[in-house]
């Protein structure tokens, strides 16, 4: 199985990259799954209904988020139609499964490729420099323990700030997932690799978005808060857009080879 995952998609010019190149990318390099980050679709912080649909229609099989999930406040009744009803697309949506169980959405789904191989997503969001939540470690325990035997083919989506956490959370999976790879600082990291139990690892796949400016936000705003604390509003900039990612190979739920992607938008 070849799997496409797709780092954060960044605001309208990181929507605008999907939609221009996934299809062309999916068929050219046989891709089977397609996984993507959408925390930041909308304006560059959070993500809506129309908005995940919008990039569903694209071939993104399922969405995974991280922090910036509950930033606009219309997702909250997406996400609990995924609790009500298992064939609404919002089960596609995925928030990270330590969250507090009482908050909507789920952080495992459980899918078919259209060749019927099973397969498995799982968002987890880390500790370290962010929001204290439930352990990473031990809800990932908690969620592999439910999967079939049939289910080998396992994704995970370790949203972290620090990379000794998201390294960390690699280990410790290693042999038990197909791949580990880390979301939300937007920069790309040139350390994937595949451990001695056959799980493929990247710290950051990067970001889908414009890279002109500062993880995706105009240069301007960013440093009006840097420089004079001034809370003001970021705004997406433009330029230099990539799609960013990692396209995983697996045998039998295990990785054999591990490829880092940044395609830049040349048109």
């Amino acid at each position: 199985m070849r799997i496409l995952f797709i780092g954060d998609i960044y605001g309208q010019p990181g929507r605008r990259v999907v939609r221009d190149h996934l299809a062309d990318i999916a068929r050219t390099r046989a891709v089977d799954l397609v996984v993507a980050n959408g925390e930041n679709a909308a304006a560059g912080f959070g993500i809506t209904p129309p908005l995940a649909e919008e990039l569903f229609g694209y071939g993104i099989e399922v969405l995974t988020t991280g922090n910036h999930v509950w930033d606009k406040r219309e997702i909250l009744p997406y996400l609990e139609q995924a609790t009500s009803d298992v064939a609404h697309p919002a089960r596609r949506l995925l928030r990270p499964a330590n969250f507090g169980a009482a908050l909507p959405g789920a952080g495992l789904y459980q899918g078919t490729t259209r060749g019927g191989e099973p397969y498995a997503v799982l968002n987890l969001q880390g500790r370290v420099f962010m929001t204290p939540l439930d352990c990473p470690f031990r809800t990932a325990d908690a969620l592999l323990a439910k999967l079939p035997p049939a289910c080998r083919t396992i994704l995970v989506d370790f949203h972290a700030e620090a990379t000794s956490e998201k390294q960390a959370m690699g280990w410790y999976l290693d042999g038990r997932v197909t791949a580990v790879l880390g979301t939300h600082t937007h920069v790309p990291t040139a350390d994937e690799r595949i451990l001695p139990q056959g799980t493929a690892v990247q710290t950051d796949v990067g970001m889908t978005g414009a890279y002109a400016g500062i993880i995706g936000s105009r240069v301007e705003d960013v440093m009006q808060r840097l420089l004079q604390g001034y809370p003001a509003r970021l705004e997406p900039t433009s330029g230099d857009v990539c799609l960013c990612g990692a396209l995983i190979e697996a045998t039998d739920g295990r990785a054999v080879a591990i490829e880092r992607l940044m395609l830049r938008k040349t048109d």
